[in-house]
This record gives C-alpha cells, structure tokens and sequence, in this order.
C-alpha cells in the first residue's frame, strides 16, 4: 500500500493540548488520521500491537504519567522497525536537561507549547511541511 496515508500518533495526556492539536491539524488540512495515547506505556503499546500501523510522525509530550516521553523515547529508540519513525517533542518543558536529553535520544525535533494558539499553529505548520499530507486546495 504505497499511496495509504499514515497515521501521526500523538503521545499527550493533556485533553485541552489533544483538542488544540486536532484543531490545528484540521486548520491546516492536514489529513493524517490522528491516533492519541496518553502516556509511553500506552504508545508502545499501540506501535507494538500486530494490527497497527506505524505513523509518519509522533508527536510526543515529557510529561507524563506511567512512562513520560524521555522513558518512551529511550524504549522506542532500541526497538528495530520503530526507532527510525521521526519523534518531535511537542512539550512546555524549557529546561536544558530535557531539551538535551530529548537530542541525545535522537529526537526530529522539539516544539514548545506556545500559550498563543496561533503560535502554536505556526509551530504546528512547521510540522505539517515535513511529514503529513495536506488536502489539496
């Protein structure tokens, strides 16, 4: 299935970042199905389950319960067949430990959540450019 449109999984326990998510993605037409966890555990979970498909992206958030991003990204970048899917930390976290960390463990990229809602569309877009599929115009 060549053409098929892969699913962005976006690992977030926060319900108001998941609708703020969804709604930018739909701002900008993007139509990559998006699948939502809400913690590490939960995600690899999905990745490794026999009927899921692997997403073009994850969008990933630090903080979080059971198994927070840095823990999933450790598990994720040992796994052959899931450590070459492009992770963007897409979290509030400012501190250096974790933005270091997080490059340290191969991460695509790191988005802060911007409070401005168009900030954030405008990080999201940035996104957009690299790894889903828009809705032609």
């Amino acid at each position: 299935m060549p053409n098929r449109i892969k699913p962005i999984l976006l690992v977030e326990d926060d319900p108001v970042d998941v609708m703020t998510v969804k709604r930018s993605l739909k701002q900008l037409h993007v139509i990559n199905p998006l699948v939502v966890t809400h913690n590490g555990e939960e995600a690899l979970n999905h990745l490794n389950a026999e009927d899921s498909e692997l997403p073009c992206v994850v969008l990933l958030d630090i903080n979080m319960p059971k198994m927070n991003g840095l823990e999933f990204l450790k598990q994720i970048k040992k796994q052959i067949g899931l450590h070459d899917i492009p992770i963007i930390m897409l979290t509030s976290s400012m501190e250096q430990q974790d933005i270091d960390r997080s490059f340290e463990l191969e991460i695509s990229g790191y988005i802060l959540k911007p409070v401005e809602y168009e900030q954030f569309l405008e990080s999201i877009s940035i996104l957009n450019a690299y790894w889903t599929t828009e809705e032609p115009t």
